[in-house]
């Protein structure tokens, strides 16, 4: 479960800060990425992030929570999905993310918009060497075909607009694969689907 930040009070010069940041995403918006905020608590920033083309989020729209602590910028905001997520940096029962840039390499200079995009950038290329979701990343790296079945599931039951196409399962396979192991993939992905489901 996701855990619940209380807002927090910040200087006024930071506030104006966020504000125009949170405000130019309206003039210049990030291909894949929508902001939303209230402007009584612009502490907690609301973004969907569309799941990039290519990937197993791909079609779907996943949403985000930032909470921008005491200590921002000097310290990096507290990052969640929202929306579940089959992803090795992505903590299975919080949703909170793992990233460099919210750890180590954090920068006050950084700011928001940097934050989502490298969001973004971490849903196409995954890091199984600092995953919160063990299971995630052990497939990553062992079963990538295995990876992509339980991500697209993931993404077409909890992500993915009630009218949109939902994914061939199969299609995690490499290019070289035969039209007969993707239906043994597919008739694979949909009993565990069944099996699935009753736990999601």
């Amino acid at each position: 479960m996701m855990k619940i930040e209380k807002p927090q009070t910040h200087s006024p010069i930071v506030l104006r800060y966020v504000q125009k940041e949170l405000a130019s995403f309206a003039t210049d918006p990030v291909e894949g990425i929508q902001v939303t905020y209230d402007d009584s608590n612009i502490t907690t920033i609301h973004a969907t992030i569309d799941g990039p083309e290519g990937t197993p989020f791909e079609g779907g729209r996943f949403n985000v929570r930032l909470f921008l602590g005491r200590e921002f910028p000097g310290m990096a905001p507290s990052a969640y999905f929202t929306t579940k997520i089959f992803h090795p940096n992505v903590d299975p029962k919080t949703g909170a993310i793992c990233v460099n840039t919210l750890k180590k390499d954090w920068r006050p200079d950084l700011g928001v918009r940097h934050i989502l995009i490298v969001i973004r950038c971490l849903m196409i290329e995954p890091n199984p060497e600092s995953a919160l979701n063990e299971e995630a990343g052990l497939l990553l790296q062992r079963d990538y075909d295995e990876y992509v079945v339980r991500a697209q599931l993931l993404t077409d039951i909890h992500a993915r607009p009630p009218d949109a196409v939902v994914h061939n399962l199969g299609t995690g396979l490499g290019r070289g694969a035969s039209a007969a192991s993707n239906g043994r993939v597919v008739k694979k992905a949909a009993n565990k689907s069944s099996k699935m489901l009753r736990r999601l």
